[in-house]
């Protein structure tokens, strides 16, 4: 803005985290879930954090001190089975760990200079963030702030990724040219991110009836979808492409039609670099390109290692350990890495996970009256498509940044569940004194 605050804002912000922790604990732990929302994806920004007293653990302080002002409180989780599968994940997750050390592939997972046990206690976080979000969102209100502060901080991702990529001259595709992005993981995860976020608030949209709120949710998901053009990640293609599918099948049909005339005629009305990006899977020879071709190499050795020990794997987090083509650590397939990893069982529970997690969506979605409701799980049901789509390219799933708003939704929806069920009860009393809300749902986007 030229006015030389720029500077303050990562002080400030890290300042707010304390103020915000204290309020979760002495106060209110909803007003500390609303506040550390938009840092979730946003990593470029909570690095500017590391130079100040335990600056690296702002966000995790902050999701205990909201859970642990919560249960002050009282408050209660929501029903839902995804609790309870998240934490058999958690335990078999951790027990893998102990089989990768017996085999000779890892250490112990027993202090934080242990490379697994680093990677478990991350990944942990995430249903932490789940926890956190359904402790604390407990009315209509509140899932309706959740939603809004959303939107919001995917237009702070939208508005670095466009700064970011537009920055460049894209006369034609150029690998070097693609910048990590503000969730600082690279080009790739910041376009599963868009990707799906984006898929969300089209799903979303159809439910907003004022005209107003639906002009700016058209506006945020056109920023997110060319912020998403712009990633240059194939697979984020591909992902928005199976979400608008999704949402055409449940509520939009017309978006068949126009996903089937935007699938022939793609090639003329994309960006030149867009079309180079595509289409370069094989080279001119008819062979893979680079990155494809170390995809199948990591493969066929991920195969091999699978087969060794098909029912429980090699141990968790152990693939990053070991050896492999141009010495990558993943193995560009999430599925193919818990298989690897954790075998069988682990893809029961991991599928019993994604299960639950569509269940949910699907129920708000065809059982809620009330729109806020509905238009939460088709959005959930769009963004958890793309989700799936994005993982089998690559780890897209045990990132906090990409998914942690996920989950934050994912508790707004458990208690909207709830809500929605226990709606009849209340019925006689509302309708000892109706108000325009009550009798109306539509007046909530107020």
């Amino acid at each position: 803005m030229g006015t030389g605050l720029g500077h303050y804002i990562p002080l400030v912000a890290y300042l707010g985290f304390w103020v915000m922790i204290v309020v979760s604990l002495v106060k209110n732990p909803l007003y500390g879930l609303y506040y550390l929302m938009p840092f979730l994806p946003y990593r470029t920004m909570r690095d500017h954090f590391l130079i100040y007293p335990l600056g690296s653990n702002m966000l995790t302080i902050l999701i205990f001190a909201v859970i642990i002002g919560a249960f002050f409180r009282g408050k209660r989780l929501p029903p839902s089975k995804l609790f309870t599968v998240w934490l058999i994940y958690a335990a078999y997750l951790y027990c893998s760990m102990w089989l990768g050390t017996a085999l000779g592939l890892s250490r112990a997972p027993l202090w934080l200079n242990d490379t697994n046990f680093v990677t478990w206690k991350d990944y942990i976080l995430i249903p932490l963030v789940f926890v956190a979000a359904s402790l604390v969102i407990e009315d209509r209100k509140a899932i309706r702030n959740i939603v809004f502060i959303t939107a919001i901080s995917l237009l702070f991702i939208d508005r670095a990724s466009l700064m970011e990529s537009l920055s460049h001259s894209w006369a034609a595709f150029d690998e070097n040219k693609r910048d990590p992005g503000p969730l600082a993981w690279g080009a790739n995860i910041t376009a599963a991110f868009l990707a799906q976020f984006g898929m969300f608030f089209w799903g979303f949209l159809p439910f907003l009836k004022k005209g107003r709120y639906k002009l700016l949710c058209y506006a945020l998901v056109a920023a997110t979808l060319l912020a998403t053009m712009y990633t240059f990640s194939r697979a984020a293609y591909l992902s928005v492409l199976v979400g608008v599918f999704m949402i055409g099948i449940l509520k939009k049909r017309q978006l068949l039609i126009v996903l089937a005339v935007f699938l022939m005629v793609w090639q003329a009305v994309v960006p030149t670099a867009v079309r180079e990006r595509v289409n370069m899977t094989e080279n001119s020879n008819g062979q893979l390109e680079a990155s494809a071709q170390e995809r199948v190499d990591l493969w066929e050795n991920a195969e091999k290692s699978f087969l060794h020990s098909p029912i429980v794997g090699n141990g968790y987090a152990t693939f990053q350990l070991g050896e492999h083509v141009d010495n990558l650590r993943d193995t560009h397939n999430w599925y193919v890495k818990v298989a690897v990893e954790t075998g069988i069982v682990g893809l029961i529970i991991t599928f019993w996970l994604l299960q639950q997690m569509f269940a949910l969506s699907f129920r708000l979605f065809f059982k809620a009256e009330d729109p806020l409701y509905k238009g939460l799980g088709l959005g959930l049901i769009a963004a958890m498509a793309s989700c799936v789509i994005a993982n089998f390219f690559g780890d897209r799933w045990t990132y906090l940044e990409i998914t942690g708003l996920l989950w934050v939704l994912f508790g707004a929806a458990a208690r909207a569940n709830q809500l929605m069920q226990t709606a009849p009860e209340e019925a006689p009393a509302q309708l000892a004194a109706p108000s325009s809300d009550s009798v109306n749902p539509y007046m909530a986007y107020r």
